[in-house]
């Protein structure tokens, strides 16, 4: 039976090295499932595949988007299904990597018909939230769908933002249009879960971002930063340059401190994600004949 192969797990973790040599190993491609890595530009600070990763084994899904693009989870479920696919005509396995939960899910168990959000409501909703807080933005939710505000993360300001925008969108509630049924795939799906002890991921990030700051990420976060309002850069990495140049933050060591901070918790909520889906199997990144024995049993 054709096979999916998803390893995923949390930022700094160790996804991508082993991704190519499991794709290597079983003679198939990858498919990104980072939400931020399918944009150009932003390589160094969304520790994107190098040239010569990319040149080792065919990778779909890097760099393939305008920063200015917008792109949502529904609209990649449909692109990356066609994909695989595609490559399921000539591999018994393919290969989709990532810690983009919403990603992940799309291609797994499906996404509800979420309509794309305009720049203009976007850019409101940003505006909102950058002026008045978080606070006001729960306040709308409540007003505009008091079903999913009872359910929403509330300090989970992304989806708070997500959905007041859908709401304003839509001119429904965002409740109305979720339907939570999974939907079947004609492939096996197997999920693999990288993790490692906490002060060795933590400590890992926190050498990376070093990493991507020797590399250039500065130069890069200045590139870009006239298009700062995009979603595509409301991320870990270069929102903490864009508040340093705002006057928000006072030096660039107190940035790469909050960059390192952002990433160990963005990790965090990443495992509280994960940790939810009991079909995932977990193993260190480094018990690579482990995992590879889980896939061929």
């Amino acid at each position: 039976m054709k096979t999916l192969i998803v390893l995923l797990g949390p930022t700094g973790v160790g996804k991508t090295d082993l991704s190519i040599r499991l794709a290597q190993r079983f003679c198939t491609s990858i498919v990104s499932a980072d939400s931020r890595q399918i944009y150009k530009g932003i390589e160094i600070g969304t520790a994107a595949p190098t040239a010569k990763q990319l040149s080792t084994v065919p990778h779909y899904f890097i760099g393939t988007k305008a920063l200015t693009e917008e792109y949502s989870a529904g609209q990649y479920e449909i692109d990356a299904l066609q994909i695989i696919e595609e490559l399921f005509l000539q591999h018994d396995y393919v290969v989709l990597t990532g810690g983009s939960m919403m990603y992940i899910d799309a291609v797994c168990n499906g996404m509800d018909d979420i309509p794309t959000v305009s720049d203009s409501i976007r850019r409101k909703v940003q505006d909102i939230y950058q002026n008045e807080g978080l606070a006001t933005l729960q306040s709308m939710l409540k007003q505009l769908d008091p079903t999913h505000y009872n359910k929403v993360d509330l300090c989970n300001y992304r989806r708070v933002m997500h959905a007041v925008e859908v709401c304003l969108q839509m001119g429904k509630p965002y409740s109305t249009l979720l339907s939570h049924r999974k939907k079947e795939r004609p492939f096996r799906i197997l999920k693999i879960g990288l993790n490692r002890p906490r002060p060795e991921l933590y400590d890992r990030i926190n050498k990376r971002v070093h990493l991507m700051v020797e590399s250039g990420l500065k130069a890069e976060a200045q590139k870009v930063y006239p298009l700062k309002s995009y979603n595509s850069l409301n991320t870990v990495g270069f929102k903490e340059w864009f508040a340093l140049w705002d006057g928000k933050i006072e030096s660039e060591q107190r940035a790469i401190e909050l960059i390192q901070q952002n990433s160990r918790h963005y990790a965090k909520r990443q495992l509280t994600w994960f940790n939810r889906d009991t079909d995932i199997t977990w193993f260190h990144p480094d018990d690579e004949n482990a995992i590879i024995q889980f896939i061929d049993s």
